[in-house]
C-alpha cells in the first residue's frame, strides 16, 4: 500500500513539472509558434505581411479621381522596382518618365476629355492662356490628396491583414506601423530623387510615338522648360489638342533654328527599310539622312538595284560603305542623284552641315582576302582623323563625322563634336575622353532578310538629331524603335545631350566652303 502511494505521488510530481515545462496553449496559433520560431523567420513572415498588405491597400482604394483641365484622371501610386511615372492616355497610347528612383511608382490615367469643359475652351479661346496654370493646380492637388489617401490606404492594408494573420492587435498595429514608415522612406526617397528634367526625356508608346511635336522642338526643349510643373502641363496641355482634333495626330511644326538628321544603318537588303526611311523623312521633315553603311548584304552587283529608291526619299543621303557593302556598291551609289559617298575622309557641305567620312577598310563577304580586324578599322579611323584636323586648319570644320565600324569612329576623338557609326546592331551613346560624342546606330533593317533566321525578330532602328542651325551642335535626338519581322510595335524616346566634356573641340569659326 504504501508503495503504492509513493507511485501515485512520483506521478504527480513529474505531471506539474511537465506542466511547468510545456508553453501556454491559449491565444494565437502564431504566438504558439512564436517561442520556437526562428526570429529571422518571424522578421520575414512579417515583412511579407506589411508589403502584401499596403499593396492590397494600394490596389483596393489608392486611386484618386481628379480632374486635370478639361480632362478626368485618375493618380495611383504602384509597387515598383524601378520607379518613374507612366502617364496612359488611351487610346493614343503612353508617355513613360524617369521622375525618381523609389519602390513606388506614380500611374496617371486619362480616363476621358470633359466635353462641357472642352467645348467652354473652344467658345472661348483666351481661356487657354490660363490652362497651364489650371492645370499646374490641378495636378498639385490631386498629388496631395493622392499622398493622404495612398497613406490610409497601405496602413489599412497592412493593419487589416496583419490582424487575419496573427490575430493580435498589438502585431497589426506593429505592421500598420511598419507599411506607414515603408512608405514615409519611399517618398523620401523620390524626393531626394525627384528628376525635374524627365519630362523632357520621354518614351512614347502606341500612337503617341507618332507625334513627335506632343514635347515640341529641340530649341523650345532646350530653351524654354525649367520647372516640371510646367512640363507637365505643357504635356497635357498638347495631349488635350489632340483629343480636340478627333484623334487626328497633328503636324509637326519645324523650328527654324533647328536641324534634323535623319541616322540610318545596317539596312541589309531589307526593302521595308526605304518605306520607313521615306515615312520618316517626311513625318520629321527631314533636312539630311545619314546612312552609315552595310545598306548591302553581300556587296554583289545584283543587288545593286535595290539601291535605286535612294534619290525618292525626299532628303539628300550620305552615305559610307560598311563591311557587306562592295567598291560596286560604292559607284553605283556615287551615280545616283542627291547621294553623297564620303571615304578616305571626303567632306561635303549637305544642307547647310558638314560631314567627313570613310568607308570601311574590309570586305568581309570576300573570303578570298584574309580579315584584318581591328588594326585596320584604327588605321581607317586615324586618317579620317587627319583629315579632320585638315578640314579645321582650312577653315572649314566638320560638324559630324561618319565610319561604319565603332573602332575607326573612336579615332575621331577631339576632332570633331558628333561621331556616327553602325555595325554593332544594338544602340550605344558614348562622350568620348576627349568630348566627341559617339552614337552608334542600330540595324534600321531589323538584322535584314536573314533575321528570319533567329529566335525572335531583330527590331528595326533609326535615329532623329536634332542640331542647332547655328553651332551645328547636338541638341536632342529621338530614339525610333519599331517591332522587328511580324511585329506592330513602336516607340519614340526622347534625350538630350549633355554639355561637353571638358577638352572638346571648340565650335570654330566658319566659312562658306564649298559642297
Amino acid at each position: 500500500m504504501a508503495s503504492a502511494r509513493e507511485a501515485r505521488q512520483r506521478l504527480r510530481a513529474l505531471l506539474t513539472r511537465t506542466r511547468r515545462r510545456t508553453p501556454a496553449t491559449t491565444g494565437s496559433p502564431a504566438d504558439a509558434l512564436a517561442p520556437t520560431s526562428h526570429p529571422y523567420a518571424r522578421a520575414i513572415g512579417l515583412v511579407a505581411v506589411v508589403l502584401l498588405g499596403a499593396w492590397l491597400g494600394l490596389l483596393v482604394v489608392g486611386s484618386v479621381r481628379t480632374p486635370v483641365g478639361p480632362m478626368d484622371t485618375s493618380m495611383t501610386l504602384r509597387p515598383s522596382l524601378s520607379g518613374g511615372t507612366k502617364i496612359n492616355v488611351s487610346p493614343l497610347g503612353a508617355l513613360e518618365l524617369d521622375s525618381h528612383t523609389a519602390p513606388i511608382r506614380l500611374d496617371v490615367d486619362v480616363d476621358r476629355l470633359d466635353p462641357i469643359r472642352s467645348q467652354a475652351l473652344v467658345e472661348h479661346p483666351e481661356r487657354l492662356a490660363g490652362l497651364q496654370d489650371e492645370i499646374t493646380q490641378d495636378v498639385t492637388a490631386g498629388t496631395r490628396d493622392l499622398a493622404v489617401r495612398s497613406c490610409v490606404a497601405v496602413v489599412a492594408g497592412a493593419t487589416a491583414l496583419g490582424l487575419a494573420v496573427y490575430r493580435s492587435p498589438r502585431r497589426a498595429l506593429t505592421a500598420g506601423g511598419l507599411a506607414l514608415a515603408l512608405l514615409a522612406a519611399s517618398g523620401t526617397s523620390a524626393y531626394a530623387t525627384w528628376n525635374p528634367k524627365s519630362v523632357l526625356e520621354p518614351k512614347f508608346s502606341g500612337l503617341l510615338s507618332s507625334a513627335p511635336s506632343v514635347v515640341g522642338s529641340a530649341r523650345s526643349i532646350v530653351t524654354e522648360f525649367d520647372v516640371y510643373q510646367k512640363e507637365l502641363a505643357r504635356l497635357v496641355t498638347n495631349v488635350t489638342k489632340l483629343y480636340d482634333a478627333t484623334s487626328t495626330l497633328p503636324v509637326y511644326q519645324p523650328d527654324p533654328g533647328t536641324m534634323r538628321v535623319l541616322h540610318v544603318s545596317d539596312i541589309h537588303l531589307n526593302p521595308a527599310a526605304w518605306h520607313i526611311i521615306g515615312s520618316l523623312v517626311e513625318q520629321y521633315e527631314i533636312d539630311v539622312i545619314i546612312d552609315s553603311g552595310d545598306t548591302m548584304d553581300h556587296g554583289t552587283a545584283a543587288e545593286n538595284t535595290f539601291l535605286d529608291p535612294i534619290p525618292d526619299l525626299g532628303a539628300p543621303y550620305v552615305w559610307v560603305r560598311g563591311n557587306h557593302d562592295s567598291p560596286a556598291t560604292q559607284r553605283y551609289l556615287q551615280d545616283l542623284d542627291d547621294v553623297h559617298v564620303l571615304d578616305e575622309g571626303r567632306a561635303v557641305t549637305v544642307a547647310g552641315l558638314r560631314v567627313a567620312g570613310t568607308g570601311d577598310p574590309q570586305f568581309t563577304p570576300d573570303r578570298s582576302v584574309a580579315a584584318q580586324g581591328d588594326p585596320a578599322e584604327r588605321m581607317a579611323g586615324i586618317r579620317l582623323a587627319s583629315a579632320l584636323r585638315d578640314q579645321r586648319r582650312a577653315g572649314t570644320p566638320v560638324d559630324i563625322a561618319v565610319a561604319h565600324n565603332p573602332v575607326a569612329a573612336r579615332e575621331t576623338d577631339g576632332t570633331v563634336p558628333l561621331a556616327l557609326a553602325g555595325h554593332v546592331h544594338h544602340r550605344e551613346t558614348e562622350l568620348l575622353p576627349l568630348g566627341t560624342r559617339l552614337k552608334i546606330e542600330g540595324s534600321t533593317g531589323g538584322g535584314g532578310l536573314r533575321a528570319v533566321q533567329n529566335d525572335e525578330p531583330e527590331k528595326v532602328r533609326a535615329s532623329v538629331l536634332y542640331l542647332d542651325r547655328t553651332t551645328r551642335t547636338l541638341q536632342a535626338w529621338d530614339e525610333i524603335t519599331l517591332g522587328g519581322l511580324g511585329l506592330t510595335t513602336a516607340e519614340v524616346s526622347r534625350h538630350l545631350a549633355t554639355e561637353p566634356a571638358p577638352g572638346s573641340p571648340p565650335p570654330a569659326p566658319r566659312s562658306s566652303p564649298a559642297p
